[in-house]
C-alpha cells in the first residue's frame, strides 16, 4: 500500500508524528510493534517525566492537549472527590516523579481518541502488531518497508517519507543509515562526561516495569521466578548492596542511598517538582498512579504504583547490536529481574515493624493491558542515533559549561525541552550521569540524516550523543521530535522541497518555522535557569 507519510513505530514520538502530518492533509500509515499506541506513556508504563514549567510553558500544544485530554478522562468517567475534581493540575496517583501520574491504559484510551477522526476520514491506517524486517532503498531514497505482522503476515509500504519513531531505530541498519550506538569519545564530541575510547556496545539499561497495589491481610506472593536465585545475590560492581534492596546510589550524587517502601503510608504533601526534589525516596508514592484518596471512599481498596527504580535497571547487557539469541536471553532476564524484585518485595523486603516482606502486593495486569501485569514492553532508554546535520552534545546544555549563557541558541530551531541530562547506569558498567542542564531547543540539523533524504527520525534517535540522549529522551521532547518530524515531511511535500534545503535556506526554514509556531510549537524559551 501507499502513503504520503509511513510511521514505523507508534510511540510517543509517532503518535506525535502522525498526527501533524494528518492535520495537514497527509495520508498516514503508522506501524506498531504492541498493540497499544502511545510507547513510553502506555505499552512500557512509564507516565511522563517532565519539566518543573510544563503547566505553563515549554511543549507543543498537541501535547498539552494530550495532557488535558487524560485529566479530562478522569473528571468524565472517575468518582474524583469535589477536591480531587476541582484541582486544574489534577493528578491522579498524586505521584511525585510528576505532575500527571496516570494509568498506562488511560493514555491509549485517549490516544485512540486523538487519533479517531482520522481514522474515520480513512486518511489513517493503523497496524498494530508489526514490525519491520526489511527496507528496500534506491539511491540515497527510501522506496518501501517491509513488515510481517501476525501470523507472519506481510505489509509493504511505500511513502513518500518514512519517519522512523521504532524504540530503538530499528529502520537505520535495515536501510543502511548511517548512525551510532552506545557511548561517543571525547575526542570526536569533546564532552566533559564521554570516556576517552568510543564505547558502541555501552548503552543505558532498559527495565520492565510492572504495576501493583497491596491488600491488607491477603497473599498474593508468587511463585519464585526460575532465575531468583541469580538475582538475588546480584551486585553490580558499582552499586552499594545487593540490586534486590532499598539500597542504590543517589543519581546526583552516587552515594549510597536507602529509600523506604511502606505500602498506603502517609508521607505529607505530594511534591511534584524535580527542580526541588527528584521523588524517588519513598518508593510507593514515587510512580504512584491510582491514589485511592483523590477519589470517594470506597471505589478504590489500594493504591497503585508502579515499580521503575534503579534496582530493576538490566545491566548484563545491551538489546542492540548483538545477536538474536543474546536479546532474547536480555529480554527474559530483564522480565525476570522485574519478577524477581516483585517476589523480593513480598517476601524478604524490611517493614517498619522489624518483620519482612509485603504478601498482599498484587499485580494489576488490567492496569498494564498485559496478561502477566509486567508491562506490554520493555522501557528503553536509548537507541540507535542518526549521524546528523548538527550533533548535539553536552556542552550546548550543561549546566556545568554555559553556566548563566543558558544552552546553545540553534537557529533552526524546531522546538524546545528540558531535562537533566539523566543517565542510568549502563551496560558498560557506569554508574548514573545525572548532569543539571539548561533548557534547550530541538535543532532541525539534528533531524537530518547525513545522507538518506527521505528518511527521518521521530523518536529518541536523532542526532544527539549518549550523554545528551539523556535530556533528549523524555516524554515531552520525544512528542516534540515526532510532531517536528511530521510538520516537516509535509511541509517538504507541499514546498516540493527536500528536508535539508528547508534549514539550509533561510527564507525557507523561517517560512517552516513560521508554521510550527501556527500550530502552537514554542521555539525559544523565556529568561529561565535550568537545574
Amino acid at each position: 500500500m501507499s502513503a504520503d507519510v509511513l510511521v514505523v513505530g507508534g510511540g510517543v514520538g509517532g503518535v506525535a508524528a502522525a498526527l501533524a502530518a494528518l492535520r495537514r492533509g497527509r495520508s498516514v500509515v503508522v506501524t506498531e510493534k504492541t498493540d497499544w499506541l502511545g510507547g513510553q506513556l502506555t505499552s512500557q508504563g512509564v507516565p511522563p517525566d517532565e519539566h518543573s514549567w510544563i503547566e505553563r510553558f515549554g511543549c507543543t500544544r498537541s501535547y498539552r492537549r494530550f495532557r488535558d485530554a487524560v485529566r479530562d478522562y478522569y473528571r468524565t468517567w472517575y468518582p474524583l472527590t469535589s477536591t480531587a475534581r476541582a484541582q486544574v493540575e489534577l493528578n491522579p496517583g498524586q505521584g511525585r516523579v510528576s505532575g500527571l501520574c496516570h494509568e498506562p491504559r488511560v493514555a491509549a484510551t485517549v490516544i485512540e481518541s486523538m487519533v479517531a477522526p482520522y481514522l474515520s476520514a480513512g486518511r489513517l491506517r493503523i497496524f498494530l502488531r508489526h514490525r519491520p524486517t526489511g527496507v528496500d532503498v534506491d539511491g540515497d531514497a527510501v522506496s518501501a518497508v517491509r513488515l510481517v505482522g501476525p501470523g507472519e503476515g506481510s505489509l509493504v509500504v511505500d511513502a513518500s517519507y518514512v519517519l522512523d519513531a521504532t524504540e530503538e531505530g530499528d529502520l537505520l541498519p535495515l536501510a543502511g543509515a548511517e548512525h551510532v550506538t552506545g557511548f561517543e569519545s571525547s575526542s570526536d564530541t569533546g564532552e566533559p562526561n564521554a570516556p576517552a575510547t568510543a564505547q558502541p556496545a555501552n548503552m543505558q539499561a532498559f527495565s520492565w516495569v510492572f504495576a501493583v497495589e497491596h491488600r491488607d491481610g491477603e497473599d498474593h506472593t508468587i511463585d519464585k521466578p526460575e532465575q531468583y536465585g541469580f538475582w538475588q545475590s546480584y551486585r553490580p560492581s558499582f552499586w552499594p548492596d545487593r540490586q534486590l534492596s532499598l539500597t542504590a546510589p543517589d543519581p546526583r550524587t552516587l552515594e549510597p542511598m536507602t529509600r523506604t517502601f511502606v505500602p498506603h503510608a502517609h508521607a505529607g504533601p505530594v511534591v511534584a517538582d524535580q527542580s526541588l526534589d527528584p521523588g524517588d525516596k519513598d518508593l510507593w508514592l514515587f510512580r504512584r498512579i491510582v491514589a485511592r484518596e483523590q477519589f470517594e471512599p470506597g471505589f478504590a481498596a489500594s493504591d497503585v504504583t508502579l515499580v521503575n527504580w534503579p534496582m530493576i535497571d538490566y545491566l548484563p547487557g545491551p538489546l542492540i547490536g548483538v545477536s538474536d539469541d543474546e536479546r532474547a536471553e536480555h529480554l527474559r532476564g530483564g522480565r525476570q529481574l522485574a519478577l524477581s524484585m516483585l517476589y523480593w518485595l513480598q517476601t524478604e523486603a524490611p517493614r517498619p515493624d522489624g518483620g519482612t516482606g509485603w504478601p498482599g502486593l498484587r499485580l494489576r495486569p488490567d492496569v498494564m493491558g498485559s496478561e502477566d501485569g509486567l508491562a506490554k514492553a520493555p522501557y528503553i532508554r536509548e537507541s540507535r542515533r542518526i549521524q546528523a546535520e548538527y550533533t548535539v552534545v553536552e556542552q550546548d546544555l550543561s549546566l556545568a559549561v554555559r553556566g548563566d549563557h543558558g544552552a546553545v541558541q540553534y537557529l533552526d530551531s524546531v522546538g524546545v525541552g528540558m531535562y537533566r541530562i539523566d543517565l542510568h547506569p549502563s551496560t558498560g558498567g557506569d554508574n548514573y550521569i545525572d548532569v543539571a542542564s539548561s533548557p534547550f531547543q530541538i535543532p532541525l540539523g539534528a533531524l537530518l540524516p547525513v545522507r538518506l533524504r527521505n528518511l527521518l527520525p521521530a523518536s529518541k534517535n536523532i542526532g544527539t550523543t549518549h550523554i545528551t540522549n539523556g535530556c533528549y529522551r523524555l516524554h515531552p521532547v520525544e512528542w516534540n521530535i515526532g510532531e517536528a518530524a511530521g510538520a516537516l515531511a509535509s511541509h517538504c511535500l507541499t514546498n516540493q522541497v527536500a528536508p535539508a534545503q528547508v534549514r539550509a535556506d533561510d527564507a525557507r526554514l523561517a517560512g517552516f518555522q513560521n508554521e510550527l509556531v501556527a500550530d502552537g510549537f514554542e521555539l525559544a524559551w523565556p529568561e529561565v535557569k535550568g537545574y
